[in-house]
């Protein structure tokens, strides 16, 4: 099926085309058709596969039609679509996505989240957009400003809607559901839905159809999954001596914690390797300035928390490696869809340490499989704490037992 049998305008089909892409993805013609006959929308597919697309295009369609008969495009207009996410790196990457299929359209859009000054955004806002692309919190301290209208909202986005229903947004989430018109258009996408967050989302939407393009909770099949079974303190030189001998070139790494990042990459630095960093702590100039770098291949190394689990769209990333696995197993399968994308293949790589197993076989229950376990490489020595990554790199002295303890005793006798 060719996209110019969805029912999208020439302008759009062209863009599409300035994009690479011939035929739609099974998401988006599923789901095209569906936004374009204005049904609610509960969309499940993997990570990589265009879902941002599939409510992009039919959305910027409605736009096209009712611009000829409103007096929508005037300077100063209020928007007509929401699009809410969890995260900046998201909203960025979805704004991305809404100017490259609107370009050449009359359309405005808007990004606004926090961590960033709010007057270039009101005075965005001011200008007039069609589209607004927003997270939850800086979206409420716009209309608690009153300087984001909300009443003319005929579309709402909730993309990654999962996370948007759990994880603390659901009381925003609620707050603005209710500033919004009752006559509208839901769409909700993600590549996870739990039970009870399927549940929950389907209060919020009017007769929904609901799309699972694969099983609920699935990665992509492009993704090669793989383990390393490794002692926890021999994890980054395990990761150093792959990263060197192997052929990955770029590789997205995740860590759980924001220190841990920070003292991986501190290592990984120090082993010669180009690293950059991004979590939660960093400012938004830091975060945005490392993903760039990234994207642009001047680092090879990308070491990140479970932010950029989602909101990170990277060209043919070739490897995505766990150092540490994440305590939600939904949350592995949006690590590793950060590779296999577009039908690209990639490899997703976990390093497991023994007190990770409960976690390990946690995922593997999501997946439906055993994820198969590779052999150290050759010439490869386990290390123990306070190695500096080197391969030739010596045991740490483990500590003296004070006289009458329990080791003494056991060493003496």
């Amino acid at each position: 099926m060719p996209f110019n049998s969805l029912g999208l305008s020439t302008v759009l089909l062209r863009a599409v085309a300035d994009q690479g892409y011939a035929a739609p993805t099974p998401i988006q013609s599923q789901a095209i058709p569906a936004v374009l006959n204005g049904r609610d929308l509960l969309a499940a597919a993997q990570t990589g596969t265009g879902k941002t697309a599939a409510f992009t295009l039919p959305l910027l369609q409605h736009l096209l039609d009712g611009a000829e008969n409103r007096e929508r495009l005037r300077p100063g207009r209020s928007p007509q679509v929401l699009v809410l996410v969890p995260t900046r790196e998201l909203a960025m990457q979805v704004g991305e996505n809404v100017r490259a299929y609107g370009k050449y359209t009359p359309l405005r859009a808007a990004i606004v989240f926090g961590g960033v000054g709010m007057q270039p955004q009101i005075d965005l806002l001011q200008q007039g957009v069609d589209i607004l692309i927003a997270t939850p919190g800086r979206l409420l301290d716009l209309v608690g400003k009153r300087q984001a209208n909300l009443a003319k909202i005929g579309f709402l986005v909730l993309d990654e809607a999962d996370r948007m229903l759990d994880m603390g947004f659901i009381h925003d989430l609620k707050r603005i559901l209710g500033l919004l018109p009752k006559a509208r258009q839901n769409l909700m996408f993600s590549a996870t839905f739990s039970k009870e967050i399927y549940s929950l989302a389907t209060g919020f939407l009017n007769n929904p159809l609901a799309i699972e393009i694969a099983p609920r909770n699935s990665p992509a099949e492009t993704v090669n999954q793989s383990v390393y079974h490794v002692p926890r303190q021999s994890k980054q030189a395990l990761l150093s001596r792959l990263l060197r001998s192997e052929p990955w070139g770029q590789t997205l790494v995740f860590t759980r914690t924001k220190h841990g990042a920070n003292r991986l990459a501190e290592q990984l630095g120090r082993d010669g390797f180009r690293v950059a960093v991004i979590h939660g702590n960093k400012s938004q100039t830091q975060r945005t300035r490392a993903l760039a770098d990234f994207k642009q291949d001047r680092v090879q190394v990308l070491v990140a928390t479970d932010l950029a689990a989602r909101g990170i769209d990277i060209e043919e990333l070739p490897h995505v490696v766990n150092y540490e696995l994440p305590h939600a197993p939904a949350d592995y399968v949006h690590r590793i869809g950060r590779t296999g994308r577009a039908g690209s293949t990639g490899e997703a790589v976990s390093l497991v340490s023994q007190e990770e197993t409960s976690q390990l076989k946690s995922i593997e229950r999501l997946l439906g499989r055993k994820l198969p376990a590779l052999p150290s490489p050759e010439g490869y020595i386990p290390q123990t704490v306070g190695n500096s990554g080197s391969q030739d790199a010596r045991p740490a002295r483990q500590p003296t037992p004070r006289r009458g303890s329990t080791a003494l005793r056991r060493r003496i006798i």
